[in-house]
């Protein structure tokens, strides 16, 4: 792997490899072999082709670049990104993988600080004065201002009844959501999303206030592979997916 110090964001590196004729050439043989076309990949001849191509750019900026959250081109970026590491291409692999890494730059400390997934999954944070973590991350958000106000957004917009078939309007919910999510400091809405519970009244708190039943509830179950799947067709949830299994995994 080229170190963090000596990589380029995916955009960056997409012009460096333009600016050189054999890194160019080599990067528009591999999109054509990625997207599958007949004439690319028939034969040993052909596929030899796709794999000369694939060792050349995996010597160029483009196999190690990163995209950074929340950038300009955040979204060209990524899609640069995937359009190098996608898993299987007609019989031979690219990366081995399915999702092999978060197409994001390594978090920094403060950044990891808060992805504590693996000791609040466990039970080994700490419970607070009162025993209910989740009460207290509520009180905590409560102080805060914005905190406050982006809370009180999502949860009349999540608690809302449309119709006597729905819930609430969903779109509306998740779009509050993220903006909470967006806008409020991290050690307060990962205090709310993770909060460890031991018993039943608080981990009722945390399913009716901090995880709204609007937000993920539907008539039918969703089977959890066929949405794992969904997410890998779109190159910004796959993105998110990716960057949620490295850096959420319990360890």
């Amino acid at each position: 792997a080229v170190p963090a110090l000596h990589r380029v964001d995916c955009v960056k590196a997409n012009e460096l490899c333009t600016g050189d004729l054999a890194c160019s050439s080599k990067y528009r043989t591999l999109r054509q072999c990625l997207a599958g076309s007949a004439s690319m990949v028939t034969g040993p001849e052909a596929k030899n082709e796709c794999i000369s191509a694939m060792e050349v750019v995996q010597q160029s900026p483009l196999y190690n670049c990163r995209c950074k959250r929340g950038m300009k081109n955040e979204k060209r970026c990524l899609r640069i990104y995937w359009s190098i590491h996608q898993s299987f291409m007609h019989g031979f692999t690219i990366t081995g993988h399915d999702l092999v890494g978060s197409p994001y730059e390594p978090l920094n400390n403060r950044l990891s600080d808060i992805f504590r997934a693996a000791s609040i999954i466990s039970g080994a944070e700490p419970l607070g004065s009162k025993g209910n973590n989740c009460l207290d991350a509520a009180k905590a958000c409560n102080l805060n201002d914005n905190c406050k106000k982006f809370r009180s957004m999502y949860i009349s917009l999540c608690a809302a009844h449309v119709s006597a078939s729905e819930i609430c309007n969903r779109r509306k919910c998740h779009r509050a959501l993220r903006q909470f999510f967006d806008r409020v400091p991290a050690k307060y809405t990962y205090g709310m999303l993770f909060c460890s519970c031991r018993d039943m009244a608080c981990i009722e708190r945390r399913r009716q206030t901090i995880v709204p039943i609007c937000s993920y509830q539907d008539k039918e179950k969703p089977n959890c592979l066929s949405l794992a799947d969904m997410c890998k067709t779109n190159y910004i949830l796959q993105s998110r997916l990716a960057d949620f299994i490295t850096n959420c995994q319990p360890k």
